[in-house]
């Protein structure tokens, strides 16, 4: 059993270390899209205002998001925070605040999306009974639009969770840093280790990604047949 290298994954802490570092990831992602929620969807309205300056700001910003990568983005507020504004990041903080600076972007434009794809007779609809525009918003689109774009939201939540793996470059201690620290550490002892390292870390995205998925295309398929 030493010689295949599998016993490394439950020497010592070293699988309780494996599940710390996989909850350091799940908490990265999930305050991330905490945030972006609740900015994009606050940037999806403000994206259908009816003016060229606030369109081609978000449009820019939107562009910033897609084209540059995740990884540069790290490097830009976790080094240069801290060399050009004096500004120590935590690697954590840091990641929180780039994924939520691209969710932000992918939420408001869902937002965006499902807000153009509702026809003009649901809010006339709505005026013609007396409500206000408020009241149109919070009782017709919007759980028109939270139902429209739900498939999606659970979509970037799985994207969210895999990309954290990145953080790993700028000294955050989550699941695949703690991996590496273990095959490391057991390089001479267990020579195998990293395939049994790697496999359980990526059994563990799967179990973490996997019911997600799943529940993405359960929900579009019912939003389908109800349509």
């Amino acid at each position: 059993m030493q010689d295949m290298g599998i016993d490394v994954l439950f020497k010592g802490t070293n699988f309780l270390r494996l599940c710390q570092g996989l909850w350091v990831t799940l908490r990265i992602a999930l305050l991330s899209m905490a945030f972006s929620l609740v900015l994009g969807f606050l940037m999806g309205m403000v994206m259908n205002v009816r003016n060229r300056f606030v369109k081609a700001f978000c449009r820019f910003y939107l562009e910033i998001v897609r084209i540059m990568p995740q990884l540069v983005l790290l490097f830009l507020v976790y080094f240069g925070a801290a060399k050009h504004l004096g500004i120590d990041f935590s690697g954590e903080y840091a990641a929180v605040i780039v994924f939520t600076f691209w969710g932000t972007a992918e939420m408001g434009d869902l937002v965006r999306s499902a807000l153009v794809s509702i026809p003009k007779h649901q809010y006339e609809s709505g005026y013609a009974i007396g409500l206000k525009k408020r009241q149109v918003y919070l009782y017709i689109i919007i759980p028109q639009i939270v139902r429209r774009m739900l498939p999606s939201t659970i979509n970037l939540l799985t994207r969210m969770i895999k990309t954290t793996s990145l953080v790993v470059l700028i000294g955050v201690v989550e699941v695949v840093k703690v991996g590496k620290q273990i095959i490391d550490s057991s390089r001479y002892t267990a020579p195998a280790a990293a395939l049994w390292v790697y496999g359980l870390i990526f059994i563990m995205y799967f179990v973490i990604c996997f019911p997600f998925s799943r529940l993405s295309t359960l929900i579009e398929k019912r939003y389908a047949e109800y349509k």
